[in-house]
């Protein structure tokens, strides 16, 4: 049991290979560049939807900020493509690897702190101590403060990995209850498979939030170092 509920979430392999980056990579066939001067309806639609997400995540932004750009776009795109992707029957989803998840958050992370430091030495090092804070408390706040920060890259992965592998165990549990309860009484069968079909949808939804959400603060931690 406990093998063909978490056998989704093993590395894929092929004649002993894993073929993990191929599927990492195959996002990118669904965001086709433009070779004519009319664009169809599918890449009109989605040069729109590029266009007000980034208008929108970007607004708060600066002028450094703002280089930053393609890079977020990049990052909600290939969260979002990957999440969905991974909804397919006998996929698999990337960004149920914490490993993955860290490795998008981490460099992202770092490079805003970095770049915090860089342009704003003075205010990057106020946030470890507020002002007004009592001498007594000071050394404890660093401490704490300094954990704090070191904790986001963690946050971001740990948090999309948990939503999008619960919600794929969820569904594995309640297909395969659809599948044995038709054996045994049908409209029980039936009101399982409306509750499957119910959150398969809410899957959908989840997908898209999370790769906006993880997109989202990654771009809150860049307002905050530029």
């Amino acid at each position: 049991m406990n093998e063909n509920l978490f056998a989704s979430f093993m590395t894929p392999t092929m004649l002993g290979l894993p073929i993990v980056i191929p599927i990492i990579m195959f996002p990118i066939i669904l965001f086709p560049k433009p070779k004519q001067l009319i664009n169809n309806r599918i890449t009109t639609v989605q040069q729109w939807m590029i266009k007000l997400i980034l208008k929108q995540m970007m607004l708060m932004h600066s002028i450094k900020g703002r280089s930053w750009s393609l890079m977020m776009i990049t990052l909600i795109l290939f969260i979002g493509t990957t999440n969905l992707l991974g909804l397919l029957p006998h996929s698999f989803t990337p960004t149920t690897q914490l490993s993955m998840n860290l490795g998008m958050a981490i460099p992202l992370w770092a490079g805003t702190v970095l770049l915090g430091f860089r342009h704003k030495t003075k205010s990057s090092l106020a946030h470890f101590l507020p002002q007004g804070t009592p001498i007594v408390l000071i050394p404890m706040l660093v401490v704490i403060e300094t954990i704090s920060l070191f904790i986001q890259p963690m946050a971001l992965a740990v948090r999309l990995t948990a939503n999008i592998t619960a919600g794929h165990l969820l569904m594995h549990l309640i297909g395969g209850a659809t599948s044995a309860l038709f054996s045994i009484s049908t409209p029980a069968a039936l009101t399982t498979f409306l509750i499957l079909l119910l959150l398969t949808m809410l899957e959908f939804a989840v997908a898209l939030i999370q790769a906006y959400v993880f997109t989202l603060l990654v771009s809150l931690y860049l307002h905050d170092n530029t």
